[in-house]
């Protein structure tokens, strides 16, 4: 854990992927420290490679990435060129996202993820490690078996660690970051109870299990953000986060968050309702005080140092769950970029 909170971008709300080179140097101009890719509508491996050739010295990285529709070797080189390409700075972050979109949208297997994903993890540093060092690849897993390279198909060595983050929300997952993972994105679901009652904890029972410290895992937060510049545009805000909630919010595997306000009853309602595709009604079951616990509240110019008093100590980094279009929403980003960057 360290004392500075690094405060980074996102390219999520990018559909325009001619834009992602300009957008990146200015995001570099700006102040931030870093610039993340989503899976969501786009591939975050096409968008890094776009935002690599201006990104100056701003961290790049995947917020995330799907761990278990891609096999580790096709995973292990998207991440080597990008680390080439950004000498060094790309962070790849990965998540297993739910057995739903594994089964029905990409049509892959599922299977117990943590295992499978500890295998992800282990067999992407066999497959950097014979590239740097010409060693043999042997790596036999339950899941995943790498026994196979020639010089043929290996890539320009180069020296830079790549820094490998997971993604979860239960305590499993985050047991499995504190034993094998260099950093752990927080799901943008939530509050500063859960991040000390139930993630660090279980980063550091998985950390001391493997004779490892917490603080060599990283944590990342996204952070929804309330605001606006008159109570129309804070209304208008505050509506889009209850929404946004309520989706996360109905999704079962989620439900620690919600345990740790007293809010299961609400979580198994929204499941409900989801489950009968009644989108509409949900929001309405996301009380104020659920807002208030779950995003920062606060005028543009307060956001910043608002966002640091919540997570001061708690993670490393953060990005807001607001999207940065230059010039716009200035009274927002410059205070909170100069927050940032003036903290002891």
């Amino acid at each position: 854990m360290t004392a500075r909170i690094k405060l980074d971008a996102s390219l999520m709300s990018v559909d325009d992927l001619a834009r992602i080179p300009d957008l990146t140097a200015e995001v570099c101009a700006a102040g931030f420290d870093g610039l993340w890719a989503s899976e969501v509508n786009h591939d975050p491996f096409i968008q890094l490679g776009l935002a690599a050739t201006r990104s100056g010295d701003l961290e790049v990285g995947t917020a995330i990435a799907l761990s278990f529709t891609r096999s580790p070797m096709a995973l292990a080189y998207s991440a080597w060129d990008l680390a080439a390409l950004t000498g060094g700075r790309f962070i790849l972050g990965l998540g297993t996202q739910v057995r739903a979109h594994n089964e029905r949208r990409f049509s892959v297997p599922w299977s117990a993820p943590i295992p499978r994903l500890r295998e992800v993890v282990e067999s992407l540093r066999a497959i950097w490690h014979s590239w740097r060092t010409g060693e043999r690849l042997n790596y036999r897993g339950e899941h995943y078996t790498f026994t196979l390279m020639t010089p043929f198909f290996t890539p320009p060595r180069h020296d830079y660690d790549i820094p490998i983050a997971i993604a979860g929300v239960n305590t499993g997952l985050c047991r499995l970051a504190g034993e094998i993972a260099d950093g752990f994105h927080v799901h943008p679901l939530n509050s500063p109870a859960y991040l000390r009652e139930v993630v660090r904890p279980a980063i550091a029972e998985g950390a001391t299990e493997a004779g490892r410290s917490p603080d060599d895992v990283s944590l990342f937060a996204s952070v929804f953000v309330v605001t606006g510049h008159d109570d129309a545009e804070m209304a208008r805000s505050r509506e889009s986060v209850r929404q946004q909630i309520s989706f996360y919010a109905s999704t079962p595997s989620y439900r620690v968050i919600l345990e740790t306000h007293g809010w299961a009853d609400v979580g198994e309602q929204l499941s409900r309702l989801a489950a009968r595709k009644q989108w509409g009604e949900m929001p309405r079951l996301v009380s104020d005080e659920m807002i208030e616990t779950f995003a920062v509240v606060a005028p543009p110019e307060e956001v910043g140092r608002a966002v640091l008093g919540r997570y001061q100590g708690l993670v490393d980094r953060v990005m807001l769950y607001h999207p940065y279009v230059p010039g716009e929403f200035d009274e927002l980003w410059a205070p909170a970029i100069r927050a940032f960057a003036e903290q002891a």
